[in-house]
């Protein structure tokens, strides 16, 4: 049942995607509120075919700020990518290079707001991620980073990549550290499965602190849901 569950929002899902991303340079011509709100659009459905057709509920702990933050989550399922995203309303997103450069969605993308991210972390790289990042933190954008950069399975702790520091240094903004546990019901390969995903929003960390510290705060509440599930 759980593999013609997956089956069937695969088909669904992207069948309804096309035409979505398909006029998202469209809506993108009028500018960066009008993408933001196409996106959106795409969160949305997304959500209604994880919902009614896989059986995936969400439950949230914790609360989110209403000023701008940078968001750090854990990732193990390409399910969050999306939808806290779609929860917090549409923050500025770190995306892998690669995925910008695809026709006419890059300039989507572009226009939505992002941070490009290459696999190497060049120094260009670094350069470009804070030039980008401190444009977007002047509009009153929030920004969202999966900084151990790749989906893990559930009970890894990978360290966090060297991005998330310069960030956090340069744009001298608070720290939401977000945890999920998605691949428990969402697993990177096989049929994903009806269930509950937690995402939990940890508690500020504050801006200026030394890089170890505040790695090291952020990498434990990304963690806290692998923690809690150790103790039972």
């Amino acid at each position: 049942m759980n593999a013609v569950r997956t089956w069937a929002y695969r088909l669904i899902f992207y069948a309804g995607s096309v035409p979505i991303v398909g006029t998202a340079p469209i809506s993108a011509l009028f500018g960066r509120r009008a993408a933001i709100n196409h996106a959106l659009a795409w969160f949305t459905w997304h959500r209604w075919c994880t919902r009614w057709i896989v059986g995936i509920r969400v439950r949230v702990e914790g609360a989110w700020p209403s000023y701008p933050v940078l968001y750090a989550g854990k990732h193990q399922a390409m399910f969050e990518t999306i939808e806290v995203a779609r929860m917090l309303g549409g923050p500025a997103i770190v995306l892998k290079q690669e995925l910008t450069r695809i026709p006419l969605w890059g300039y989507a993308t572009r226009k939505y707001g992002h941070i490009s991210v290459d696999r190497e972390a060049s120094a260009k790289m670094l350069r470009r991620m804070m030039a980008e990042s401190a444009e977007l933190k002047g509009e009153g954008r929030s920004i969202l980073i999966f900084p151990e950069g790749t989906r893990v399975p559930p009970g890894e702790q990978p360290p966090l990549r060297a991005g998330f520091a310069g960030l956090y240094k340069v744009l001298k903004l608070p720290v939401i550290p977000v945890a999920v546990d998605s691949g428990l019901v969402w697993p990177r390969h096989g049929s994903k499965r009806p269930g509950v995903i937690t995402i939990r929003f940890g508690d500020e960390v504050p801006p200026g602190l030394p890089r170890e510290e505040a790695e090291r705060r952020v990498h434990a509440a990304m963690n806290a849901l692998e923690t809690s599930r150790s103790r039972v």
